[in-house]
């Protein structure tokens, strides 16, 4: 598929191919998928189209769609989360790959461009930029979509937005949405994910300073949660009241962004809105604070108001860059201002992105299955779904969980209830 693709280096293949191998060995829910695919060839003369973080996760996910019986093309939602060795990888297992690290934009919107000119029928997008382009200048791909999934917390909300406007063309399932995505995914893996690119990138102690975390969903809650455990202080800033409510019964702080701002030695945006982290809050923090993102997008932090706001810039560190302020202050942008846990990282553990993934690959067999049921519509991941995943787990664990007894299950089930 070399020539069909768009890589860096295919002489990177083989430490691609080991990467792929060791996450294999930590991701058993897929490997049992893996074996069911290969057994009944389910989407056998189907082209799937999957636009994620380009790593070696998400090969091995490829790869197990390919041993469904699909033709798989991949391009990244992330052009900093490309990892080229891993793609190159994907190319020597005859799947094609339109991304590297680095893309300018022009060269990622034409990534995104080529793997529609692969006409998919199912896609998996994260963060919604495949479903946008083909709402946009790619209805006639769109037209032959049978439907999809979408990954992460903001693509749900463009797909929502997609669906309140009644514009979405074809079936998607918000896999996000799923207890075995947000629960683990979000929080556990977020949580471990983001502070693995932060100190990787600065090699700074943790324990004993501010960490101030914007957004308390379950990506907020789970940085929250490892900050607290590397030892630090956590301040958290929400503009839901149950959520700030949540974080303060939780031990945390809770205040404003401009209240913060003063006190923070390290900054992570979690809320999939723009411009959270603004001019005003740079006024106000002091020397050497350092800032990070784990939004799907890079517009949390108002990279044009520090890039106005600043008098000098320079690179410090692989993934730091330093601004420095008209008063001398000091303050670090880590990753350009990308998902910090995957530009300067290797996003969650495999562990975590098995339990994701096989929702992926189940979502996209019951599209598959049902696609003469099913409406242009944001979906639900099923419950029995979601559970099976959950179940297959543990199985894979050697887990053993207990069962109801058939008079608890009745007793559950009725109104009437007699001791």
């Amino acid at each position: 598929m070399l020539n069909e693709s768009m890589i860096r280096d295919i002489k990177l293949a083989p430490q691609g191919r080991l990467k792929i191998e060791w996450v294999e060995n930590h991701m058993p829910v897929l490997s049992l998928l893996k074996k069911q695919f290969i057994s009944e060839k389910p989407f056998a003369g189907k082209r799937i189209a999957v636009c994620l973080h380009l790593e070696a996760k998400t090969a091995y996910l490829a790869k197990v769609l390919q041993s469904g019986g699909a033709e798989v093309a991949v391009t990244a939602s992330n052009p900093l989360s490309t990892q080229d060795d891993v793609v190159a990888a994907l190319v020597e297992e005859g799947i094609r790959a339109y991304a590297w690290y680095g893309a300018s934009p022009e060269e990622y919107e034409a990534h995104l461009n080529k793997v529609l000119d692969f006409q998919p029928d199912l896609i998996i997008d994260d963060g919604g930029d495949l479903v946008a382009l083909l709402h946009r200048t790619r209805q006639t791909e769109a037209g032959k979509v049978i439907g999809g999934c979408e990954e992460t917390t903001t693509g749900v909300l463009r797909l929502k937005a997609l669906e309140r406007e009644k514009k979405l063309l074809f079936p998607m399932v918000a896999v996000n949405d799923a207890l075995s995505k947000y629960l683990f995914d979000n929080r556990y893996g977020t949580g471990q994910s983001v502070w693995d690119g932060i100190n990787r990138s600065t090699n700074l102690v943790v324990a004993g300073k501010n960490v101030v975390v914007v957004g308390y969903g379950w990506c907020g809650k789970g940085v929250a949660l490892r900050a607290k455990g590397l030892g630090a202080k956590v301040i958290v800033c929400e503009i839901d009241p149950i959520r700030a409510n949540e974080a303060l019964m939780d031990g945390y702080q809770v205040m404003p962004l401009a209240e913060a701002a003063p006190l923070g030695d390290f900054f992570i945006t979690v809320t999939g809105n723009r411009d959270v982290i603004r001019k005003e809050h740079f006024a106000l923090m002091k020397d050497q604070a350092i800032l990070a993102n784990a939004g799907h997008f890079d517009v949390e932090i108002s990279k044009t108001d520090l890039a106005q706001y600043a008098v000098g810039r320079r690179k410090v560190r692989q993934n730091v860059e330093e601004f420095r302020l008209p008063d001398g202050r000091r303050i670090y942008l880590l990753a350009e201002g990308r998902l910090v846990n995957l530009a300067a990282g290797d996003g969650h553990p495999a562990e975590i992105m098995d339990l994701s993934f096989a929702l992926q690959a189940y979502s996209l067999l019951f599209i598959l299955e049902n696609r003469e049921k099913l409406e242009a519509k944001l979906y639900r991941v099923p419950d029995s779904i979601d559970r099976k995943v959950a179940r297959l787990r543990l199985e894979a664990l050697g887990i053993k969980i207990d069962t109801l007894t058939l008079e608890q299950e009745t007793y559950l089930k009725t109104w009437q209830l007699d001791n």
